[in-house]
């Protein structure tokens, strides 16, 4: 069962410049850091707050460190801006298999990790309206680093 919104995925150019519009403007935080090689983005969560499930609603920042990675892509062709949405659930590979069942396409055979050492997939934009949409199954302790 999919419990909260974990985080809005935005993708950027400059992650320093990003970073530092959503601190100033906002007063958010940055929660975490980090390059994920295998998705080849570097990243900064900034936490909104806590939600009644233990987790947590976090804006995901992203910057690609490769041409071919798929953020470098989707930059290409629509520049800087929302990328995806992603919901928390305590289960990712019963969601998935559910929602599979439903006729929606699941991106990722075995989830993937992901931000803070959780664990991931995706479900195809062209089965979600539009939208590119992720789950989540945040780990145990997500690690603070900032």
């Amino acid at each position: 069962m999919l419990t909260r919104i974990d985080h809005i995925g935005i993708a950027c150019h400059d992650l320093e410049k990003t970073v530092e519009f959503y601190t100033s403007t906002y007063g958010f935080e940055v929660f975490h850091t980090e390059v994920n090689e295998e998705q080849g983005v570097r990243e900064a969560m900034l936490k909104i707050n806590e939600t009644s499930d233990g987790g947590a609603s976090y804006l995901q920042l992203l910057e690609p460190t490769r041409e071919d990675s798929t953020v470098a892509t989707w930059l290409a062709k629509n520049g800087e801006g929302v990328h995806h949405i992603a919901f928390g659930t305590a289960d990712v590979d019963a969601d998935a298999a559910a929602i599979k069942d439903k006729g929606v396409r699941v991106l990722y055979e075995e989830p993937r990790i992901g931000s803070m050492g959780s664990r991931i997939t995706f479900l195809h934009p062209k089965d979600c309206h539009g939208v590119l949409t992720e789950l989540v199954t945040s780990a145990a302790e997500p690690s603070q680093d900032h």
